[in-house]
């Protein structure tokens, strides 16, 4: 803080006064916070566990590399705009089929524009799916060709969905396989497919999902209906086909609700580039997701 300076005081000095002591005094500096993040900690190393025990190390590692990726995406952002967030929440499942649902950052969105909006949305699948896309590629070279195994007798991990892209890496790796055969993934290859499963479901352009970021930026209050019929559709599929491992999914967007909030400037042009980038990711849905992902 500055203080206004004035100095017509000059002509009412006394001149002859002896000058007054200086007195200095040591600068304390401010207390610097050691406090330990210890929830977010133990909340990291409690998945660390529970993905290592549904999937053992390699697993584990990729996974929470994909994970932390992701998460660290939407914080160096938030950072960069100077939107106050806190470190990753990671969510520890101590059971089958993944051994985690993923982690989440506590964030004050509205305190952002548009821009920054878009930027701290699309951020978190990107830097997500390289390490995905790496242990897809790198994890299919040790995984093996066998015999289709009668339903449900999967690998211990179940019988997964198969998404586009997917399937189109494995056939780069293995090309056409025969009648009968399937391919037995090793962990590294599953959790590249968990990445695939949990940035499609995050790229859901619904709420306050990334993809709801994302399509909010682009279109602003227009978002609003195109979310809104996704998730009515999405609500009528799953009662259609009576797909009810999605109950928890649709019960969680209905409470947060389609709509996404405003931001402090929904007025900021965000260019041509990043509306292109935008719907390319947004995009990313049609090949990732997978509507039965594991055999129930």
């Amino acid at each position: 803080m500055t203080y206004p300076h004035d100095d017509s005081y000059a002509s009412h000095r006394v001149i002859d006064a002896p000058p007054a002591p200086v007195i200095v005094a040591e600068a304390v500096p401010e207390p610097i916070s050691r406090r330990i993040p210890l929830l977010p900690v133990l909340l990291f190393l409690a998945t660390c566990w529970t993905t290592t025990q549904i999937g053992g190390f390699w697993y584990s590692a990729s996974v929470m590399f994909i994970l932390t990726a992701h998460e660290l995406g939407h914080y160096i952002q938030a950072r960069r705009y100077h939107v106050p967030a806190s470190l990753p929440y990671f969510i520890p499942i101590p059971a089958p089929p993944l051994g985690t649902m993923g982690a989440v950052i506590g964030m004050r969105g509205y305190m952002g524009d548009r821009k920054a909006l878009f930027d701290i949305g699309i951020s978190g699948p990107l830097a997500g799916l390289v390490p995905t896309l790496i242990c897809c590629i790198v994890g299919l070279q040790y995984s093996t060709v066998v015999n289709t195994p009668p339903p449900g007798a999967g690998s211990g991990m179940g019988e997964l969905g198969e998404p586009l892209i997917f399937q189109l890496l494995a056939y780069l790796t293995f090309g056409p396989l025969p009648e009968g055969k399937t391919v037995m993934l090793g962990a590294m290859a599953y959790a590249g497919w968990v990445g695939i499963f949990i940035t499609a479901l995050n790229l859901m352009p619904i709420g306050q999902l990334d993809g709801g970021h994302v399509l909010y930026a682009i279109l602003r209050r227009k978002a609003h209906i195109v979310a809104s019929l996704l998730l009515a559709a999405a609500i009528g599929a799953v009662l259609w086909t009576q797909s009810y491992q999605w109950l928890l999914m649709l019960f969680l967007l209905v409470l947060m609700g389609p709509n996404h909030a405003p931001t402090a400037n929904d007025d900021v042009p965000l260019g041509t580039p990043r509306v292109i980038l935008g719907w390319l990711t947004l995009a990313f849905v049609v090949i990732g997701f997978t509507p039965r992902p594991f055999a129930m």
